[in-house]
Parts: structure tokens; sequence; C-alpha cells
């Protein structure tokens, strides 16, 4: 591994940008109504040390988890930092989660202080009821009522006592979807933060003062590490949308001077279908980073017409973000994901741990140094952490291959997830939300491909008894129970499911089942 990082923290790394000077732009902010805020980096630091010293009030301390459900915002940045600069660990709810979502959340890193928007209130309020109620509410970026607010914390002095920090000190817990129903907590230190922003400088060939702007959400670490962590790494800006909107995003990158932005396919494809526009060509940007699939001609056709370069690589939140990535210059071999980023040893093994020939398909594992390039492990898990990190390697579940020059080609996910719209929706989560309906039998959900979001949530089920329940009354279950992303678009009563002489459900046949559908009906329209 190569330490491109040495001892620093997420305070380091704030602090020496400050002492470059505190009057450079750190922050543009345009809210959903298009008004926009600015905060410089001291303007920033004097925020992060005020609220540093507010939650040390409420009892923060060293160690704490303090959960946060709030849109992309400054206020979301500046509690990151204050955790951080408090040596406490900063635990990201993504803003579409349910009451049950969150209260797993609060008892599975033992939450003592939530952090919520007004909006989110009532499910904050109910999530921490079911988990115990020992959780104090604070209310940002809005009234609080009875409740204590963030604006609050932010009325007292700065910190002056901050405690020692370190390097390998946890600074964040990021809730992943895996195979199992709840998810896992990805323990991120401060060297490893402070390394995804410096991997993602080289991965999309960022310079000092780059201005880098993102809609993707800051609870998850894409936005987190190609955005924030990389443009703070080069003394950039960050300009942070609270929405996407594709009809005023060319408009936006040119008001805000953007030189470099993140996107996911649906957002790429989404710009794409918009009617052209005269002045779409005139912007600053170098390069745009994106994720998840995007066949060679949509590409194509989207550099060609907007002028841009496209830059995808792959990663996961147990590697913070990035494993491989495509060269800036040169060859890059379309439909690969790249080559391994520098500092990164990446192999593919077969079921037994041994190393497939070039052009055979196998599980990605990379070589890491727990806390420094890849996860410390799953927060109070230590089964799923041997299971996910053993014999120096990180397993990342996810199948690939390799072709003669070294580029890595993506085939599947072993940990049968699905990609929609950007976000990772787990299959038995889904299952075990369809299964609690008493009028449910069993259910198997896979995703199909869909044009615009990647994959479509689908869900086959057996009833108990035929006709007693409808697949508008499972959507409203499941909705009851899960973040909107993962409810089932489409939902499918089935006799009995394909199974395999042991049992298993032959998810592979109901996917082809579903594809061939889908294309057929793609060809006859």
């Amino acid at each position: 591994m190569i330490d491109v990082v040495g001892d620093r923290t997420l305070n380091d790394l704030l602090d020496e940008r400050v002492a470059l000077g505190p009057d450079h732009q750190l922050l543009v902010f345009e809210d959903a109504e298009g008004a926009v805020s600015e905060l410089t980096y001291g303007g920033f630091q004097d925020l992060v040390l005020r609220a540093a010293r507010g939650l040390q009030e409420l009892g923060v301390g060293h160690g704490d988890r303090v959960a946060v459900q709030l849109r992309n915002s400054p206020e979301i940045l500046v509690i990151w930092f204050a955790l951080a600069r408090l040596g406490a660990i900063f635990a990201p709810s993504n803003v579409a989660n349910t009451t049950p979502e969150l209260e797993h959340i609060l008892r599975k890193a033992r939450v003592s202080l939530l952090i919520v928007e007004p909006d989110y209130r009532a499910i904050a309020e109910g999530a921490i009821a079911a988990a115990g109620g020992d959780v104090t509410l604070v209310i940002a970026r809005g009234p609080g009522g009875d409740a204590v607010t963030f604006s609050d914390l932010l009325e007292r002095e700065p910190l002056t006592d901050a405690p020692d920090v370190g390097a390998m000190d946890v600074c964040e817990l990021i809730f992943t979807s895996g195979t199992t129903s709840k998810p896992k907590a990805v323990m991120l230190t401060h060297a490893h933060c402070v390394r995804s922003g410096e991997d993602a400088v080289r991965c999309i060939g960022l310079h000092d003062g780059d201005r880098c702007m993102t809609s993707l959400p800051l609870f998850h670490c894409n936005a987190q590490a190609m955005t924030a962590l990389a443009a703070m790494t080069v003394y950039g800006t960050i300009i942070l949308l609270e929405v996407f909107s594709a009809t005023k995003y060319w408009s936006q990158l040119r008001r805000h001077g953007a030189t470099e932005t993140a996107l996911v396919a649906m957002q790429l494809r989404t710009l794409n279908a918009q009617p052209v526009d005269p002045d779409e060509r005139d912007h600053r940007l170098h390069r745009v980073f994106y994720s998840l699939n995007v066949p060679d001609e949509e590409r194509l056709s989207f550099e060609d017409r907007f002028g841009v370069t496209l830059i995808n690589g792959y990663g996961q939140s147990e590697a913070m973000v990035m494993i491989t990535s495509a060269p800036l210059v040169g060859d890059r071999r379309w439909p690969s994901i790249g080559l391994p980023i520098a500092g990164r040893n990446v192999h593919i093994l077969d079921e037994e741990g041994n190393p497939v020939p070039r052009g055979e398909v196998g599980e990605i594992c990379v070589e890491g140094t727990p806390g420094r390039d890849v996860f410390l492990g799953y927060f109070d898990d230590p089964d799923a952490t041997a299971q996910t990190f053993r014999d120096g390697l990180l397993h990342t579940g996810d199948n690939a291959m390799v072709d003669d020059k070294g580029f890595f080609y993506f085939f599947d996910r072993k940990k049968d997830m699905i990609k929609r719209a950007g976000e990772n929706v787990s299959a038995m989560e889904v299952e075990s939300a369809l299964i609690a309906h008493p009028e449910v039998a069993t259910a198997a959900v896979i995703g199909v491909p869909d044009p615009i979001r990647d994959e479509e949530v689908v869900a086959v089920v057996v009833a108990e008894h035929a006709g007693a329940v409808t697949a508008e009354e499972l959507r409203e279950h499941c909705a009851q129970r899960l973040a909107r992303f993962k409810v089932p678009t489409t939902i499918q009563f089935v006799d009995e499911l394909p199974l395999t002489s042991v049992g298993k459900v032959r998810k592979d046949a109901l996917r082809k089942e579903w594809t061939d559908a889908a294309q057929a009906r793609a060809t006859t329209s």
C-alpha cells in the first residue's frame, strides 16, 4: 500500500486548508428554491468549532455515535466536521428512511443523539420511542418547537479545548445494504476518509482550486469522497445542490463556474434526454465522473453533445468508494470499469481463493490495511467483518473479469444487490418486508434492466390465498417499512417459484424471464 495520508485526520485536512488562507471560498450551496449561500474555509471552521462546543455541551464525546438525517445542506457538512473535531462518529441516515429503518440505525449504532430536519421529526420521534427513548433529538434547518435546534448550538463560543483525535479513530458509520435483511454499519477512520479524497483527486484529475459540483446526497460515500473531500484536498470549492434538476443543471454549472461534476447513470440519461439548449456546451467542465452502467453509445452521445469527458469507476463503501477507475488519457476500453487506482492491488479469485486466468470471471478482492485503505470492520459485527475481510483481502462480493491489458469488467453482484437510480437495494430486505404480510407465503425479489434507473425492483409473490391481497396493497405494506426506492415497482403473483434441487429459488430463471420480456417489449415498441 502507498501511504499518501500519514497520521492525518479530517481535522488536520480542514486546519491545513484554513492555514493556506481562511478567506478562500469552500462552499457554494443552492437550495431547492434556487437561493444561494456561501462559506469560506475560515467561516466554515468557525461554524464547525461552534457546533462542536454545542454538541459537547449536549454530552457528545469521543467515540459517541450521532445519527443525522438531513438533505444536502451546509448543516450536514458542518455536523460531519464538528463530530470529527470531538472524536465522535457521524452516522448519516438516508432521508428516504422510514421509522423502522431509522430505528435500526439507532439500535445498531447505539446512537446517543439524532439530528433531523422538521420534515423527518415524526419519523425520528417514532424511531426513538421504538429504540427505547434514550436518544437526544436536535432539529436542524427549521424551527424545533420544544426540541433543541442546531442553530442554537451555533450560538456557542468556538471550541478551544478539543480532545485528542487520532488518524485511526473511527469518524463515520456508513450503513450499507447487503444480503441480510438489516444493513450493516461500515466503520471508516479519519485516515481512510482523508485517503479517499486523495484517491478521488487522482481518479478525476483535479487541480488546485477546482470547483466540484454535485447533487448526489452527502449521506452516501460517493458525494463525500468524490466531491466534498476531493475539493478540500485541492483547496477547491464544493458546489452543493440540494436537489437535481435536469432542466437547470447546465445553467447551474455555468452560474457557479464548476470545473468537475459527479453524476449517476440515471442523471446522465435524464440530461441527455432534455431538448437541445444552444448554451449547453458553454461550461468550464474538464470531466464528469459517473458510477453505474452506461452503454457505450450513451457515453459517446453524452460526450459529443455536451463536450465533456466521462470518467467511470468501481468501488464500495467498505473501500470508501474507489477501487478501479478509467484512465484519464488513452484507451479506456469501454465498457471496462478501468484499472486499479494507484496504490491498490486488486485480484480476481475463485470460490477457493485462487487467482482465475485472465478472461475468466471471479470475485473482486482488494488487498488492504484495515482503517487505512479499507474499512476497519462492521460496527459490533465481528462475524460479518471476518467473512468480508480475511487473509488480508477485502472480499467485495462482486464478480468481474480482467482482460489482457489489465482492465476490469464488472459482471454481477454475488450479494444479490439491486442498483436502482444510484441506490443500493437488498433483495433480501425487500423479501423480508413482503413475507411479513400475512397473505404472502413466499416471495423472490430481483432487479430487472431499466433504461433510466439501471434496474427496477420486481417482486414475484406466492400468496397464501389467491386473490386475498392485491399488488397495490403489498406496495403500500412495503412503503410503511421501506424507503420508497426499495418498494417494488412491479409485483407479480405466481402459483410457485422455480426452485433448485435443494430448494433454493432460481433467481437466474426469474431474471431471464423478465429480461427476455423487457427486450421483447422494446423490440415491438
